[in-house]
């Protein structure tokens, strides 16, 4: 049996409808004046009832399977100035005018931000035709923010997991071209799936034999603390704040292929989890709930995207949690606003949209 059995049936349909021209509502464009609300229709991949789901066998092979990868850090310095970036969904324009309003980047769209701290929340992936101009775009500036004494911090969101999976459901017809040009990736890999969907399994493929853009996204984590401010697509809480550095090490050892591809990682599939919560995403917050989630982490702040705010970045609990995503991409058509964090406190800052 193809190690590509498991989203067969459902990559040849999802195909099928990309290449005709859409797969519905979740993949067009927002009308001028149209509210950009939640995205109820997203519903985390069950556990239990996935042909890919993880066995208890499957678990317990994950569990005793040595990971090898470099530790990285939860936890990182405080920095003088730290920028937060939403949800971005394929579009790299969006991207380049988020970090130019960030003042991270100079004229030839180099890291000019110093020791600026930028980190994006994750959601890089679906709804948008940009995705490897995405990934490799990141890839480069996260280097050269590096040497500059900065960072540049990606998360993963539930997109990134869910394409690794080869949960497909909101990929666009040019999303399903994307990477076929991608170095390192090799169509043939994935020669037990439909052609269309060939390249973009073997870009995002775990398992023994991960694809290039998978190994990209192990090197980051799913929570991420810089100072007293916790950063993660969607918020852990409850026993996920306490989970956090295991929460990093099963997502990022699952993408590595360092073990089983039935080992879904909980971010990917639990409801609730730090990938998939809107439990801070829309109103009423249950505020005691973030500040023992804050407690347990240590931090007086959280950051998260995964919903968007149909009036732009907002706060709740006093400021002890924004919200970021304001639909950059332009499948949702929102203003560029970033988040700045200083010691004088967070302030939204707002850039323009390029053409």
């Amino acid at each position: 049996m193809s190690r590509w059995s498991h989203v067969g049936t459902s990559v040849a349909l999802l195909a099928a409808v990309a290449v005709a021209g859409g797969a519905g509502c979740e993949r067009r464009a927002r009308p001028a004046g149209a509210p950009r609300g939640p995205e109820a229709a997203e519903v985390a991949p069950s556990a239990s009832a996935s042909p890919a789901a993880p066995t208890r066998a499957a678990s317990d092979a994950a569990a005793a399977s040595p990971c090898a990868l470099a530790e990285l850090p939860l936890r990182r310095p405080a920095a003088r100035r730290v920028v937060a970036i939403g949800d971005l969904h394929g579009d790299a324009r969006a991207l380049l005018a988020a970090l130019e309003v960030a003042g991270a980047l100079d004229a030839r769209g180099r890291w000019s931000g110093g020791e600026l701290v930028v980190v994006q929340t994750g959601d890089l992936l679906d709804r948008g035709d940009d995705e490897q101009e995405l990934l490799d775009t990141l890839e480069r500036l996260e280097g050269e923010a590096r040497a500059a004494g900065g960072a540049l911090i990606w998360l993963l969101g539930n997109h990134e997991l869910m394409n690794a999976a080869g949960d497909f459901r909101y990929v666009t017809p040019g999303g399903f071209v994307d990477f076929q040009d991608a170095p390192g990736v090799e169509p043939s890999a994935a020669a037990g799936a439909p052609e269309v969907a060939r390249a973009r399994l073997a870009a995002f493929a775990v398992g023994p034999h991960p694809g290039p853009y998978a190994r990209i996204l192990a090197g980051q984590n799913t929570v991420q603390l810089v100072g007293d401010v916790v950063f993660s697509h969607a918020g852990p809480l409850g026993e996920w704040a306490a989970r956090a550095d295991e929460l990093n090490r099963e997502a990022r050892c699952w993408l590595s292929g360092q073990v089983p591809a039935t080992a879904l990682p909980a971010a990917l599939t639990a409801e609730e989890g730090p990938a998939w919560t809107r439990a801070l995403g829309l109103d009423p917050v249950d505020c005691a709930r973030v500040r023992e989630a804050l407690t347990a982490l240590g931090a007086k702040r959280m950051v998260v995207g995964h919903t968007v705010q149909p009036s732009g970045i907002s706060s709740a609990c006093d400021g002890a949690v924004w919200r970021i995503d304001v639909g950059l991409g332009a499948a949702y058509g929102g203003p560029i606003e970033v988040l700045e964090l200083t010691e004088a406190g967070p302030r939204v800052l707002r850039g323009v949209r390029r053409r």
